[in-house]
């Protein structure tokens, strides 16, 4: 698992500490990011994993979505907005999954283990 590139997108100071700390913690390397436009910028590095809140300043999560399935890169979405119809869109636009605040932040870590895992041992079938 180490080595594993993860951006991490939330605007919320706090979350955002939390979250990469917990990640770095399980042995994945971390950018964090404020928003949607420097979460673009860095997508150019090949991330394994984007998780990113959905209402970001500048783009959405969902306006990301369309980029990183263009780069095939697996999307949690964060979110407070708990409407089905925002959950059914992110997956309809391609997240891998979808998180509804509030939550805890192992339950992130065991969702983007598990995303990466299936994707490392789907390549290797």
């Amino acid at each position: 698992m180490s080595n594993q590139k993860i951006i991490l997108a939330e605007p919320n100071e706090l979350l955002r500490k939390v979250l990469t700390d917990r990640l770095r913690i399980e042995g994945f390397e971390v950018k964090s990011v404020v928003n949607g436009l420097e979460l673009i910028d860095d997508m150019e590095s090949q991330p394994d994993l984007i998780i990113t809140e959905e209402l970001l300043p500048f783009r959405s999560g969902f306006e990301i979505l369309e980029i990183a399935k263009q780069k095939k890169i697996p999307v949690i979405i964060i979110s407070d907005a708990d409407l089905e119809s925002k959950i059914l869109e992110a997956f309809r636009l391609g997240a891998s999954d979808f998180i509804d605040k509030p939550f805890s932040p192992n339950e992130v870590v065991a969702r983007s283990k598990n995303i990466l895992y299936r994707l490392n041992n789907s390549e290797n079938v």
